[in-house]
């Protein structure tokens, strides 16, 4: 958000309390359904440079926000933030849309046919926008997990992919929808990403990254005996995909959800749930193939579970 637009909007605030102590109600029996935020909240929630959104090992009913300067040092915006109207919260990916809002997109349950895209303006206050149905003639899943958003710089078009299941908990393949107008309301799809195999039980949680002119995607191996986080390359989005590295490849054990923002020194940041660990883990890359020894996430390693962190300026 430019300079300008943020001074309109704190003038906008400026103007809203001195109307509110000013106005002949402010006697009246009323009650208040929003709650008074500090300037310094207001502030966080538009200039961050990092917002990351999850649900935590408390809770998979409620959104939690966290910001931070740095990708590294993350503290509470506001939690809970968000409780749908039914199901669940799990596995909140987020982005900043064109129109100036924020989005979510995330699991509404563990056995279904959708997955839930919310809004807001602020970070603080969310909206159920659409309930995006999965099913197709191609496939009806048992279970739609962990719907990730996807701005295709090659096309210019947003897309989610969600991780679908034709049978109870796999085998999972992931797919790609695509947005067909600007509410985020409307959506094609479901694609499959070729090229990824459903044996056992397939890949799940699947996160894309686009480098050098190519599609990296770094996926869980969800067969029993790996749960590992495997990386896959192609020419375009939907595959086919060659997996360039599995296994563990990277040391970073058993490990589920992973999210790739970009530092301030432009590196990469791969942030991962453990699996097995139960810690929150981190760890850096230049070029999306050699990577640091993990680390875990100061703070919140323990207590948020599969979310995702947008660098938004």
């Amino acid at each position: 958000m430019s300079t300008t637009s943020f001074g309109s909007l704190l003038v906008i605030l400026l103007f809203s309390v001195v109307c509110t102590v000013a106005s002949p109600l402010t006697n009246a029996n009323l009650t208040s359904t929003t709650p008074a935020i500090s300037l310094e909240m207001f502030k966080r929630a538009v200039s961050a440079p990092y917002v990351f959104t999850a649900f935590t090992s408390a809770s998979e009913s409620n959104l939690y926000v966290y910001t931070s300067n740095d990708g590294t040092n993350f503290s509470l915006l506001k939690g809970p933030a968000y409780t749908p109207p039914t199901g669940l919260i799990r596995d909140p990916s987020v982005i900043l849309h064109t129109d100036g809002k924020y989005y979510i997109c995330y699991t509404t349950n563990w056995s279904g046919t959708d997955f839930g895209i919310a809004s807001s303006s602020d970070l603080l206050t969310w909206t159920l926008v659409a309930t995006i149905s999965t099913r197709s003639s191609m496939i009806t899943p048992v279970n739609t997990w962990a719907p990730e958003f996807f701005k295709d710089p090659k096309t210019g078009k947003l897309n989610i992919i969600v991780s679908l299941s034709t049978g109870s908990y796999g085998p999972f393949l992931p797919y790609a929808f695509t947005a067909t107008d600007s509410t985020l309301k409307s959506w094609s799809g479901p694609v499959v990403l070729s090229g990824i195999s459903n044996a056992g039980l397939g890949y799940i949680d699947t996160f894309p990254v686009y480098f050098n002119n190519q599609y990296h995607i770094f996926t869980k191996a969800e067969t029993d005996g790996k749960k590992h986080v495997e990386h896959a390359v192609a020419s375009s989005l939907t595959g086919p995909y060659t997996f360039v590295q599995t296994g563990d490849f990277a040391g970073w054990g058993q490990a589920e959800g992973p999210c790739v923002t970009v530092l301030p020194n432009g590196k990469f940041r791969l942030y991962a749930d453990g699996y097995s660990s139960g810690k929150y883990i981190y760890s850096d890359s230049s070029d999306l193939y050699t990577w640091s020894a993990h680390q875990t996430l100061p703070n919140l390693s323990g207590v948020v579970r599969h979310g995702t962190v947008l660098k938004q300026k």
